[in-house]
C-alpha cells in the first residue's frame, strides 16, 4: 500500500528515499559548534539560515518542527505561528535536547520573538506569513484545510464536527464532539489516501494498528476511531505521541470548541478562551480521549466494552474513550467500565 504524500499528486514522479549513513552521523559528532546552544537568538538565526525561502507547515497547531546536532547532542524544536498572536507580529521558538529513555526531562529553551528581538512576522495572505530576521526572509505557508469536510455519513446526528486535524505524524483526523455523551473522538480521515500501513494484531476484533505510527483504531459503524497511541512515543514526545497537540485552531468556528469543552468539563467555564487556551496563553485544554498503550493486548478492553451486553448501543461510542482520571490508573478502562 502506498502512502499519501501531502502536496504530491498521483502523477508526480516519486523521489527516491533519502539515504542516511552511520558515516555521516559520526562525522557530525566532530563538527565544531558555530553558536552557543544557550543563546536563543543565535539558535533562531541558525535555524532561519538553514531554511529555504518557502516552507510548508503541515500540523494544524502551526508548528514547524526541525532537528539538528550541536556538539554531538541531538536537539529538536519548533517555530510556531500560533493563531492567538501571529497577527500581532509574534512567533514562538522552542528547542531542547531530545527526550530519551535515559534522559526524560532534558532542558528546554523557549522565547516569544517579535519586533523587539529583530524578528518581523507579516501576514502575506490568509494562512501565509513571512518571517524576517537578520536579512533572511522565509515564507511559512500554513496548512489550508478550510475546504476539508468529512463525508456526509461520517458525522452522526448527535455529534458536532469541530474541524480537520493534521498531526505531525502525517496522519489526518476529523475532530468531533458527541453532545449526548459529552465525549470527543478523533476519526481517521481516509479521504486523502492512506498515511500508514495497518495490521490487525488482535484476531476477532476490528482493531488495527499503523506499522509506522503505532496509532490504534477501532472500526465501528464504518468509522475508524482513534483508541490508542504508543506509551513510549508519548513519553518521549515523538511525532507519534498522538493528535492532542494539533487542534484545528485555524478552522474552529465561533464558540464551538469552547462550548464542547465546557459541556464535557463544566469546571472549564470561564477559564478558557474560544480556542481552549488558559489565561497564561502557554497551555491549552487537553483533548486526549485515547489510551497510551504498551502492547497490543492492552487494546482488547475496547472490544470487550463494545461487545458487552450490558453496554446498550446508544452508549457504545463511550467505549472508545479513556477519561483523564482513568488514564492515570493501571490498566485503564473505557468510560462504561471505568472505576468510580
Amino acid at each position: 500500500m502506498a502512502l499519501a504524500v501531502p502536496g504530491e499528486t498521483a502523477s508526480a514522479q516519486p523521489a527516491p528515499p533519502k539515504l542516511e549513513t552511520n558515516e555521516a552521523d559520526i562525522a557530525a559528532l566532530s563538527r565544531a559548534p558555530a553558536f552557543a546552544i544557550g543563546d536563543i537568538p543565535a539558535v533562531f538565526a541558525y535555524v532561519m539560515s538553514q531554511l529555504p525561502e518557502r516552507v510548508n507547515v503541515y500540523p494544524t497547531e502551526n508548528y514547524y518542527y526541525f532537528r539538528f546536532q550541536h556538539g554531538g547532542v541531538p536537539y529538536g524544536g519548533n517555530i510556531r505561528l500560533a493563531a492567538i498572536d501571529r497577527d500581532k507580529g509574534l512567533l514562538h521558538f522552542a528547542y531542547g535536547e531530545d527526550v530519551t529513555d535515559w534522559n526524560l526531562d532534558p532542558d528546554e529553551r523557549y522565547m516569544a520573538l517579535g519586533q523587539e528581538q529583530g524578528v518581523a512576522v507579516e501576514r502575506v495572505e490568509p494562512l501565509v506569513y513571512r518571517v524576517s530576521h537578520g536579512g533572511k526572509s522565509v515564507t511559512f505557508a500554513l496548512n489550508d484545510l478550510s475546504k476539508v469536510k468529512p463525508p456526509a455519513d461520517l458525522v452522526r446526528a448527535d455529534e458536532t464536527y469541530l474541524g480537520p486535524v493534521f498531526d505531525e505524524s502525517g496522519v489526518r483526523f476529523f475532530l468531533v464532539f458527541n453532545a449526548r455523551l459529552k465525549v470527543f473522538h478523533y476519526l481517521l480521515d481516509e479521504t486523502a489516501g492512506p498515511s500508514d500501513v495497518f495490521f490487525s494484531p488482535l484476531e476477532g476484533t476490528p482493531i488495527r494498528i499503523g506499522k509506522r505510527t503505532g496509532f490504534a483504531f477501532y472500526r465501528h459503524e464504518g468509522r475508524d476511531i482513534l483508541i490508542g497511541v504508543g506509551e513510549r512515543q508519548s513519553m518521549l514526545n515523538t511525532y507519534y505521541d498522538g493528535p492532542f497537540d494539533q487542534l484545528p485552531e485555524n478552522f474552529i468556528e465561533g464558540e464551538a470548541l469552547r462550548e464542547a469543552i465546557v459541556a464535557a468539563d463544566p469546571k472549564m467555564k470561564g477559564r478558557i478562551d474560544r480556542l481552549g487556551h488558559f489565561p497564561d496563553g502557554a497551555s491549552r485544554y487537553l483533548i486526549h480521549p485515547y489510551m497510551t498503550y504498551r502492547q497490543s493486548p492492552d487494546l482488547a478492553v475496547f472490544h470487550r466494552c463494545a461487545t458487552a451486553k450490558r453496554v446498550v448501543p446508544a452508549q457504545r461510542p463511550a467505549c472508545f474513550v479513556i477519561s483523564e482520571a482513568e488514564a492515570r490508573r493501571p490498566n485503564p478502562q473505557p468510560l462504561p467500565f471505568a472505576r468510580r
